[in-house]
């Protein structure tokens, strides 16, 4: 393609992402949806159309997603409801893939059990972009968000690895159990190892950090150096670039400043925007490709293919969660490595059984994404005696039709299904533990103003540390008075009229203040570069208020 016409369709993709977050806002339709079906219709039209890279992906697309997820996880979540994701991430895929590869085997005409397990490899993995988008929308409760990032973000690695095993076994090499086993092994060991190496090896950039810019580029690099890292020595590297992030997420907190958080978090923003929307894009426009080469199929082996891989796809998760859920109850203690809990809104403590509801909405939030089709396209073209690879125009099919039939139904079903099940998160309770969080901040501010008061001072320093005493006093009165309308709260936050005309007041206020320092610009009367600090100062004190009612 000509550069200009690469260019038009970047504007266009980015023009197409904008609408589709704009009309996801106006009817609650999933905004991953509507970019796959955006991109169906473009493949279908005459003109330039993209043809999918797995090497662009797994190299370019998916280390920086996958690492921005792993940002906004919690380690000590994760850690919590480790049996349950274990379970998802590792177990659930080996049985899908071995499930569509015994379908095919069994009842797909020539198909042989490596080519099957493929294509299972392949589709076993959810990309829960979609659902937890919507899950967050909705308010699903904490442990399920913990369990879908959780399940996301170390599913990959596995279905990676067993699709290699499972095409190297296909392309005549051979196939041994204690192979496959060590291979997997070595690879997930080495991910971890080459993802904490990375991890820390950032630590002694911390000085670099303190300059917001340098912090941000330094972050924008990371998931890239830690997947580079593990492919030189033939680990994962999805699963590098996983521990890297939830270990940097885990301990940033500690050395980074808010000035780099605040920069940093916008950047991954954007990234997530822009990355995810054209990977949708990216999926739809596949089709052209994937039906190709169907011709020299029958329609029945067609058929039968694409219902043992969608039927399985639907099937065996919710099976799967119901069976390992109704587990003895010692085996649950055991393997969390504490008692249940009886209540499990707090994502940090050992969690209780999932209930019957949150089963149904875990199974319903298995939608498959561009890592299967990535995964699929990088099945070779011939086996290594030169025959073509068994079955692999059928192979990319099946993995398409999955995407699509999980993305697209599931995808746009995920929210009402949520919200007949009753099925939300407490927002009060959660706004009280961000209110006694606040209390306990705010005292620890009070006690280190004493320690300052006992010190050696002059009456400058004793007219500062009254002056911030007084504020943090009245912060503490308001949080307490809050905490005291949160305490019989159950539910949603309880807005009173006071509360609800302040804010209201108070971004009339910001308003008016940003519009006299505009009218100040306009008559020279200030620069713009004193107008972008004074902007800066309203627009921070405008984040602090709560986001407005969509």
């Amino acid at each position: 393609m000509h550069a200009e016409t690469v260019i038009l369709l970047v504007l266009a993709a980015v023009a197409v992402i904008v609408a589709a977050r704009w009309l996801a806002g106006r009817t609650g339709l999933p905004a991953a949806a509507l970019l796959t079906v955006a991109g169906l219709v473009y493949g279908l039209l005459p003109g330039p159309n993209l043809t999918l890279d797995p090497d662009i992906v797994l190299s370019v697309l998916l280390p920086p997603l996958l690492y921005s997820a792993a940002l906004d996880s919690s380690l000590i979540a994760i850690r919590a409801n480790i049996r349950t994701v274990v379970s998802l991430s590792v177990l659930l895929v080996l049985v899908t893939a071995l499930v569509i590869g015994a379908g095919f085997a069994l009842w797909v005409p020539g198909a042989t059990l490596a080519a099957g397990i493929a294509l299972g490899a392949a589709v076993a993995p959810p990309d829960p972009v979609a659902a937890l988008a919507i899950g967050r929308r909705v308010g699903l409760p904490p442990r399920l968000i913990t369990l879908i990032q959780g399940e996301g973000l170390l599913n990959d690695a596995t279905a990676l690895t067993l699709l290699t095993v499972a095409v190297t076994a296909a392309r005549g090499d051979g196939f041994s159990t204690w192979s496959a086993l060590g291979s997997f092994a070595t690879a997930a060991a080495g991910g971890v190892a080459a993802g904490l190496a990375v991890a820390y090896g950032v630590r002694p950039l911390r000085r670099l950090r303190s300059d917001p810019l340098s912090s941000n580029a330094i972050s924008l690099a990371t998931p890239f150096v830690a997947y580079l890292l593990a492919e030189s020595v033939h680990v994962s590297g999805v699963l590098a670039v996983v521990v890297a992030g939830l270990v940097i997420a885990h301990n940033a907190p500690y050395w980074t400043s808010g000035a780099t958080r605040l920069q940093t978090d916008a950047s991954w923003r954007l990234v997530d925007f822009l990355l995810e929307g054209l990977v949708f894009l990216l999926i739809g426009q596949q089709l052209p490709a994937v039906i190709s080469g169907l011709g020299s199929y029958a329609p029945s082996t067609v058929v039968v293919a694409s219902l043992i891989t969608v039927g399985s796809v639907l099937l065996v998760r919710p099976l799967w969660l119901w069976l390992t859920e109704h587990a003895p109850q010692a085996l649950h203690v055991r393997l969390s490595g504490a008692p249940a809990a009886d209540e499990d809104d707090d994502p940090s403590t050992p969690a209780r059984q999932l209930s019957g509801r949150e089963i149904t909405v875990l199974s319903w939030a298995g939608t498959r994404g561009v890592i299967s089709l990535a995964a699929v396209f990088t099945i070779p073209l011939v086996t290594d005696s030169g025959e073509p690879f068994p079955d692999r125009d059928l192979l990319l099919f099946c993995a398409f039709l999955a995407v699509l039939v999980t993305l697209v139904g599931q995808g746009a079903t995920f929210a009402p299904l949520v919200r007949r099940l009753g099925l939300r998160a407490d927002a009060a309770d959660a706004a009280r533990l961000r209110n006694q969080a606040r209390m306990a901040a705010v005292e620890a501010g009070l006690t280190r103003l004493d320690e300052l008061q006992a010190e050696r001072h002059d009456h400058v320093d004793d007219a500062a540390i009254e002056s911030i005493r007084a504020a943090l006093s009245t912060r503490l009165d308001r949080y307490r008075r809050r905490l005291e309308v949160l305490e019989d709260a159950e539910g949603e936050v309880p807005m009173s009229p006071q509360y609800e005309a302040a804010l209201r007041v108070r971004r009339a206020v910001i308003d008016a203040e940003r519009d006299e320092l505009l009218r100040w610009r306009d008559l020279g009367r200030l620069p713009d570069e004193g107008l972008r600090t004074l902007e800066r100062e309203l627009d921070h004190q405008e984040h602090l208020l709560p986001a407005r009612p969509a």
